[in-house]
């Protein structure tokens, strides 16, 4: 139970910042939280594959690991709009933000400052031509869920979060059931 003249204060000190004007509301706001880096990433699987499935993964420089298709939003843009626009600029892939859908849990939180915003797909890899640059990315392939090559180790921690790579099981611990 809060003491009855702490919530008083912090009554009133919730009185005085509503009546700041806005714009001076958001400064102190951002002030006063932590800020984050935010990306979008897509889990992409092969529609068409059997047994425990195919996943795109991109090689990048420097080319030491294996990572998913993702990039930082732009400023004011969607996640899910991002997560498409990332994935179409070093996959090829071109699909509509309607075409992903979130993953659970669909934001992951790291430890140093930056927020994924997580999306699943599904394509038919036979069909799905894919473009890369030479550049940002220098290849981009189809892998088995059972047989990953090696991947970066952020790539291996946010995969772990949806059972999937090398730290799946050991890493992150499990998320709560909070169904009633």
């Amino acid at each position: 139970m809060i003491p009855r003249s702490r919530a008083t204060g912090r009554a009133v000190a919730y009185q005085v910042f509503y009546r700041l004007p806005l714009p001076l509301r958001r400064r102190l706001v951002r002030l006063a939280v932590p800020k984050y880096i935010v990306g979008a990433v897509t889990l992409v699987h092969d529609a068409e594959a059997e047994g425990a499935g195919r996943l795109l993964l991109l090689r990048q420089p420097p080319g030491n690991g294996w990572t998913l298709p993702a990039g930082l939003l732009q400023r004011g843009e969607a996640p899910v709009v991002g997560a498409a626009r990332e994935l179409f600029e070093e996959s090829g892939i071109r699909l509509s933000p309607r075409q992903l859908t979130p993953a659970v849990p669909n934001a992951v939180v790291h430890a140093k400052g930056w927020v994924d915003v997580v999306f699943t797909a599904e394509v038919p890899a036979s069909t799905t031509e894919l473009t890369v640059d030479g550049a940002e990315v220098f290849e981009a392939a189809w892998h088995p869920l059972d047989d990953l090559p090696r991947l970066t180790w952020p790539t291996a921690r946010l995969l772990a979060y949806y059972g999937i790579g090398p730290l799946a099981g050991q890493f992150p611990p499990p998320v709560p059931d909070t169904t009633p």
